[in-house]
């Protein structure tokens, strides 16, 4: 049963994010402005495994989905009744995990009779970039860096993305990850790494960049993680106790001065005089400081949203939730979640 074709979000609009291994919920007022935004991580849980666990991700949302929602309500002060509409990350990510928080999605929808929209992830990333730049100009050059994801999109319009590049093997996030993993930094590695790379030099110990054929939008990591593990089984645990820093300083800018690369080569080749760069990497201090001395130098605006709205986040999912709302994108009550981003669907995220 489709709940609604077409709908204006007058009032506030409840997100609802489960693709992974954060529980959050937020809640956007009419006019798009963040009244609640609700967190709760599950570090704790996987931090020993090493990485996130399917299983115990899915129980996890089970245990707090209820809570995360009912705070987010509290912090914003806001009722049921006054609910415009649900927004909830549909893919891609964890099966289990997405099962939760649509699941839960559609029993407030029904019970409640809103309509419901289903968010991509990479598209309600995308949308953060307006979170707290609502007037920061279309068309733009986005770029999406996360665990999964490095993608390169022009954006035209609310939910109009187009794109112009990708990863060919790994995402920016998984190699700062399995780098941090090598060194021996824990989970999250992402944050240990740039933690560590701050204490060294970056071009101490230079790694390869990975440009592919001349002029492309598209990136490549793989390389890198095998160059990195060719360097430390070259030497000893003293020399590496020695160069931890170093090694991770040069590893970390051989990823960000790529992706800082690439995304300035499409805003040249576009044209487009914007840019906005988000996902869970884009919290990395090394890549913020880059972006924005390149784009002061070189006369382009650019936005990266706050730290609290790069690592995944309900904000974001009611942001892109309101646009698809808006233009009457609302899912059935039997829509399922897809857990994979494939070409074609990469090609049109939350293209109208």
């Amino acid at each position: 049963m489709m709940l609604n074709t077409v709908f204006v979000p007058s009032g506030p609009v409840l997100g609802i994010e489960t693709s992974c291994d954060e529980t959050a919920a937020a809640v956007l007022s009419g006019d798009g402005s963040v009244l609640a935004n609700v967190v709760a991580s599950q570090q704790r849980v996987h931090e020993r495994f090493g990485g996130v666990v399917p299983e115990l991700a899915s129980r996890a949302h089970i245990e707090m989905i209820e809570r995360v929602v009912m705070a987010a309500l509290e912090q914003a002060g806001v009722s049921w009744e006054s609910l415009a509409g649900i927004a909830v990350t549909q893919g891609p990510g964890l099966a289990g995990a997405l099962i939760v928080g649509l699941t839960y999605a559609k029993g407030l929808a029904y019970m409640l009779r809103l309509p419901l929209v289903g968010v991509s992830h990479l598209d309600a990333h995308i949308a953060s970039a307006w979170l707290e730049a609502p007037q920061f100009p279309l068309p733009s050059i986005v770029l999406v860096v996360s665990g999964g994801h490095t993608h390169l999109y022009r954006r035209d319009g609310h939910g109009l993305n187009h794109l112009l590049g990708c990863t060919r093997d790994d995402a920016a996030g998984e190699a700062f990850d399995k780098g941090a993993q090598m060194l021996g930094l824990g989970f999250p590695g992402g944050p240990a790494l740039d933690r560590l790379a701050q204490q060294g030099e970056p071009s101490a110990i230079p790694f390869p960049k990975s440009s592919l054929k001349k002029g492309s939008l598209e990136f490549s990591f793989s390389g890198l993680k095998t160059a990195l593990l060719y360097k430390l089984q070259a030497m000893n645990d003293a020399d590496v106790a020695r160069c931890k820093a170093d090694l991770a300083a040069g590893y970390q800018e051989a990823i960000v001065s790529v992706l800082v690369e690439k995304a300035f080569r499409a805003v040249q080749q576009t044209g487009i005089p914007a840019l906005a760069v988000v996902g869970g990497v884009s919290a990395n201090t090394r890549l913020r400081a880059l972006m924005r001395q390149r784009a002061e130098s070189s006369g382009i605006r650019l936005s990266i949203p706050p730290l609290r709205f790069c690592t995944d986040n309900a904000a974001m999912v009611a942001a892109a939730g309101r646009s698809a709302l808006a233009a009457g994108h609302c899912i059935t009550l039997d829509a399922e979640p897809f857990t994979t981003l494939g070409p074609t669907l990469a090609a049109m995220v939350g293209r109208a």
